[in-house]
C-alpha cells in the first residue's frame, strides 16, 4: 500500500464558488437547476446547473476560468513561488463525450497556466478520461510522489455539459431528465482540485486503493448489464487497500439519475459484499451538482474530505466509484485517519 494524503482542496459549483460553500449546500441538499438557453425536442426548456460566474464566457475560456478559481484555492497556502515545482495533472472530458472541444488536451493546460501566469512542472499532463480520470490522476500522483520523489501533486478537473453541441447528443439520445423522460440526468459543469502528498502525523483523508477497469456492456452497447467492469475495478481497489467490502462504512459515486448506472451499481454491490451491513449509504452529490463530467470524479474526492474534516461522514472508510459512457470504470477506497 502506498497510500497519498489530500492536503488541500478547491471546488466551484452551480451551488458554491470554494470547498466550503459548495460542501455546505450539498450537505443541506440544495439544488440550483435552472432553465438553459436551449429548448428540447419537447418544446420545454432544458434544466442545467450552470456555475455563476462574474464575466459571461463560453467554451475554451469557461473551463479555463473555472479551473483557475479551484487550482488558487487548492494552492492558497502554497507561496506563488513554489507552484512551478509542482506537477498539474489535468482531469477532461472523455474523447468520445458529444460536443467535446477539438482543442481540448493541447490548449487547455497551456492556457490555464496563462490565466494563473504561472507554468506547472514539467511531468504535467492531460488526463482526458471524463468521470474516471481522477482514478488515473491519483494512480500517475503516486508514481509522482513514491517513484520519482516529487513532494506535492496537483489534481484538478474542469468540465462543462452545458454548450448545445453537447445538449443536442444527450437529448436526442433521450438522456436528459424532463417531463416526458425520468430516466435521465441533468447536465451541469464545474471544477474541482485536489493537493496530494504522502501522509503525514495529522489528521488527513487518504487514498489507499486504486482500481481500473473497463465494461463491455456500456451505456451505448446493447448487451445486458453484468457489472463485470465495476465488479472489478472495486475488487482490485480493496485489494490494493488491504481491506473487504464490509469493512468500508459508505459509499459515494458519481451517479446522476439513469437507471442504467444504478443498476450497475447495486449489481456490482451484490458481487462483494459477503457480510450483511445494517447501514451502508451510498451519496451522490449529482442530485445538488448535476452531472458535471470529468470534474464529477474530483469533486467526490473533495465532499468526502469535508465531510470527514467537519464530523459529519458515515464513517472513515469509504469507498468511491466512477463510470464513464465509453465502458471505463473505476473505484477509490479512501480513508479518514486522525494519527
Amino acid at each position: 500500500m502506498q497510500p497519498i494524503a489530500i492536503q488541500n482542496t478547491g471546488l466551484v459549483t452551480s451551488v458554491g464558488l470554494t470547498s466550503a460553500t459548495a460542501c455546505a449546500a450539498i450537505r443541506t441538499g440544495i439544488s440550483n437547476a435552472q432553465e438553459t438557453h436551449y429548448v428540447g425536442s419537447e418544446g420545454e426548456w432544458i434544466m442545467g446547473h450552470s456555475v455563476p460566474l462574474d464575466q459571461p464566457c463560453r467554451g475554451m475560456i469557461r473551463l479555463v476560468k473555472m479551473a483557475a478559481m479551484v487550482i488558487r484555492e487548492c494552492l492558497a497556502e502554497v507561496p506563488k513561488d513554489q507552484w512551478e515545482s509542482i506537477p498539474l495533472l489535468l482531469c477532461v472530458a472523455e474523447l468520445e463525450q458529444p460536443g467535446r472541444l477539438e482543442s481540448l488536451d493541447d490548449q487547455l493546460l497551456v492556457e490555464v497556466q496563462r490565466e494563473l501566469k504561472i507554468e506547472f512542472a514539467s511531468k504535467s499532463g492531460v488526463i482526458p478520461c471524463g468521470r474516471v480520470s481522477v482514478a488515473m490522476a491519483l494512480q500517475n500522483a503516486r508514481q509522482l510522489i513514491y517513484v520519482d520523489g516529487i513532494p506535492l501533486v496537483l489534481i484538478a478537473a474542469t468540465d462543462s455539459l452545458l454548450t448545445w453541441s453537447t445538449l443536442s447528443v444527450y437529448e436526442n439520445n433521450y438522456r436528459l431528465l424532463g417531463n416526458g423522460n425520468s430516466n435521465g440526468f441533468i447536465p451541469g459543469e464545474g471544477a474541482a482540485a485536489l493537493l496530494v502528498a504522502r501522509p503525514k502525523g495529522t489528521a488527513q483523508l487518504r487514498c489507499v486503493g486504486i482500481g481500473i477497469d473497463t465494461e463491455n456492456a456500456h451505456i451505448d452497447s446493447e448487451e445486458p448489464i453484468r457489472a463485470n467492469g465495476l465488479t472489478n475495478a472495486i475488487r482490485t481497489a480493496l485489494i490494493d487497500a488491504g481491506c473487504e467490502m464490509h469493512d468500508l462504512d459508505f459509499r459515494i459515486t458519481d451517479v446522476s439519475g439513469e437507471q442504467y448506472y444504478f443498476k450497475e451499481a447495486t449489481l456490482a454491490l451484490s458481487r462483494i459484499l459477503r457480510q450483511r451491513k445494517e447501514k451502508f449509504d451510498i451519496w451522490h452529490p449529482a442530485e445538488c451538482i448535476g452531472e458535471t463530467g470529468a470534474a464529477a470524479g474530483v469533486a467526490m474526492i473533495v465532499i468526502v474530505n469535508s465531510a470527514s474534516r467537519s464530523g459529519y461522514s458515515g464513517g472513515p472508510n469509504i469507498l468511491a466509484h466512477m463510470a464513464s459512457d465509453p465502458g471505463q470504470r473505476a473505484a477509490i477506497v479512501l480513508q479518514w485517519r486522525n494519527d
